[in-house]
C-alpha cells in the first residue's frame, strides 16, 4: 500500500517536472530552427502540455487498463475547462483576442460531439480510434497552415514574448527535449502502476482514478502555464493552452489508446462524464467566442461558476465511490 502511494506521488511530481522540461526544450529547439511563434504555441506547446496524458493513456492501454486511459483524457478535459480556466479567470478575466482561437472554439465543440457519436454504442473500436486520429491529422494540417499564414495574430506575439524569456542554447534545448521525453515515459509507467495498485486495494474502478487523481496530475502543466499567463495578462496563451490540450486529449490521446487496445466504454462514462465534458465545452464556446461583434471573454463570475462545476463534479464522483463501497 505504502509503495503504491509513494509511486503515485513520485510519478506525478516527476511527470510534471519532466513535462515542463520537455515543453521548454522543444519550444526552444523549434525557435532555433526558425519555426513561426504561432506554430510553436499551437503545435509544440500544445503537444508538450498534452504529452503526459498521451504517454499515461498509451501505457495504460497497453496494460489493458482502459478506465485509466479514457478517464485520464476526459477527466483532463473537464479539469482544464472547469478548474484551470476557472482559476485563471478568477485571477484575471480572460479576453479572447486571437482569431485563430476563435476558430478553435467551435472546432473543439464539433470534435466533442463527434466523440459522443462514436462512443454512443459503448465501444471504442479500432475504427473509431482511426477516425479520431484522422481528424486529428487534418486539424494539425490546418493548424500548420494557419501558423504559416497568420504572422500577426495576438497569440503569436504572446508566444514569441514567452519563448524569448526562456531562450536557451541549442545543445541545452535538445538535451532537455530528449531527457524530458524519457523521464515522461518513466514517470508515466510509475504513475500508472501506483494508480492501478491503489484502485485494486480500495476496490475503486480505474476509471474513477483516471478521472480524478491522474487527470488532475497530468493537467498540472496546463494549470501552471495558464495561471502564469493569466497573471501576466497573456489571455490568448491562457486559453490557447486549454483549447490545444483538449483537442489533443479528445482526438490524439483517446485515438492512440483505442488503436493500441480497443475497449468497451462504461455506461457511466457516456451518461455522466461525457455529458459534463460536453456541457463545459459548449459553455466555453458560448462565453468565449463572442457573438454579434462582442469580444469573447471569461469574466470572474463565469470563472467562479466553472470552478463550482468542478467542485460539484468531483463531489459527484466521490459520492459514487462511497455508494460502491457500501
Amino acid at each position: 500500500m505504502m509503495l503504491a502511494v509513494v509511486a503515485l506521488i513520485a510519478g506525478l511530481v516527476l511527470l510534471v517536472w519532466s513535462a515542463d522540461r520537455f515543453v521548454e526544450g522543444s519550444a526552444s529547439t523549434a525557435r532555433h530552427f526558425g519555426m513561426p511563434p504561432l506554430l510553436i504555441g499551437m503545435v509544440i506547446v500544445g503537444f508538450g502540455t498534452s504529452a503526459p496524458e498521451m504517454v499515461v493513456s498509451a501505457l495504460a492501454s497497453i496494460d489493458g487498463n482502459a478506465g485509466i486511459a479514457l478517464g485520464n483524457a476526459y477527466g483532463s478535459n473537464i479539469c482544464n475547462i472547469a478548474l484551470i480556466l476557472g482559476v485563471s479567470a478568477l485571477i484575471n478575466p480572460i479576453m479572447v483576442h486571437s482569431t485563430v482561437l476563435r476558430k478553435e472554439l467551435p472546432i473543439l465543440t464539433l470534435v466533442t460531439i463527434l466523440t459522443v457519436v462514436l462512443l454512443a454504442d459503448l465501444d471504442l473500436s479500432r475504427l473509431d480510434a482511426i477516425v479520431l486520429l484522422l481528424v486529428f491529422g487534418g486539424l494539425m494540417a490546418w493548424t500548420i497552415y494557419q501558423g504559416l499564414r497568420r504572422k500577426a495574430d495576438t497569440l503569436a506575439k504572446e508566444v514569441e514574448s514567452e519563448t524569448a524569456e526562456k531562450e536557451m542554447p541549442i545543445k541545452r534545448a535538445v538535451f532537455w527535449l530528449v531527457v524530458g521525453l524519457l523521464l515522461l515515459i518513466a514517470s508515466s509507467r510509475i504513475l500508472v502502476w501506483g494508480a492501478v495498485e491503489i484502485a485494486q486495494i480500495f476496490g475503486v474502478s480505474d476509471m474513477i482514478i483516471g478521472l480524478t487523481i491522474i487527470a488532475v496530475g497530468t493537467s498540472l502543466p496546463e494549470l501552471a502555464s495558464s495561471v502564469i499567463a493569466a497573471r501576466k495578462g497573456e489571455h490568448d496563451i491562457a486559453l490557447g493552452n486549454i483549447l490545444g490540450s483538449n483537442l489533443f486529449n479528445t482526438l490524439a490521446v483517446v485515438g492512440i489508446a483505442g488503436s493500441i487496445h480497443p475497449f468497451a466504454v462504461e455506461p457511466e462514462t457516456l451518461s455522466r462524464d461525457m455529458v459534463v465534458m460536453g456541457a463545459l465545452t459548449l459553455s466555453l464556446f458560448l462565453i468565449g467566442y463572442g457573438f454579434r461583434g462582442r469580444q469573447g471573454r471569461i469574466n470572474r463570475f463565469e470563472g467562479a461558476a466553472l470552478l463550482l462545476v468542478y467542485v460539484g463534479y468531483t463531489a459527484w464522483l466521490i459520492s459514487t465511490v462511497m455508494v460502491i463501497k457500501t
